[in-house]
């Protein structure tokens, strides 16, 4: 069994980006510059943002589905960053940070959760995945509940 994680496709808020900050407060956004090599978190490349780099910060529905486990909460982009992705490794976003692991079927209802520790990600994603009837996984911050990334059966 193999695993993908995947960044959020840009073209989703690349219109962001042209807004002035009038336009973003009127949608739930701040531009933001990050103070710090880390603790900047991009949904798109999954690695934080260097000190100085400008993030938009937003509110996002990361799992949109019609039951009780509709999910949002904010994050932040970067612009000029390509989706990342990556397979059966867990990415720089991840590291040292505990996670909470929701995983869901593929109705969208939570089958079961784990936590992992800083560099416990990867064992605890396959043992998830052990049960065929986990769909998906997504992973949150654990500390800020904020929504990491989407973690997907990458089966060949």
């Amino acid at each position: 069994m193999t695993y993908r994680i995947s960044g959020l496709s840009p073209d989703l808020f690349a219109p962001l980006f042209a807004m002035d900050d009038a336009e973003l407060a009127a949608n739930n956004a701040r531009r933001v510059t990050a103070e710090a090599d880390r603790g900047w978190p991009c949904r798109i490349s999954l690695e934080d943002a260097k000190a100085g780099e400008e993030l938009i910060l937003l509110h996002h529905v990361s799992h949109d589905v019609e039951t009780p486990y509709r999910s949002a909460y904010a994050i932040y982009v970067r612009p000029g960053v390509e989706a990342a992705i990556w397979r059966d490794e867990t990415p720089p976003v991840f590291e040292g940070r505990p996670l909470a692991l929701r995983a869901f079927g593929a109705d969208g209802m939570l089958r079961t959760a784990a936590l992992a520790g800083p560099g416990d990600a990867d064992g605890a994603i396959r043992n998830l995945f052990a049960d065929d009837a986990i769909a998906y996984i997504d992973a949150h911050n654990a500390a800020h509940g904020c929504f990491a990334a989407r973690i997907e059966r990458d089966e060949p």
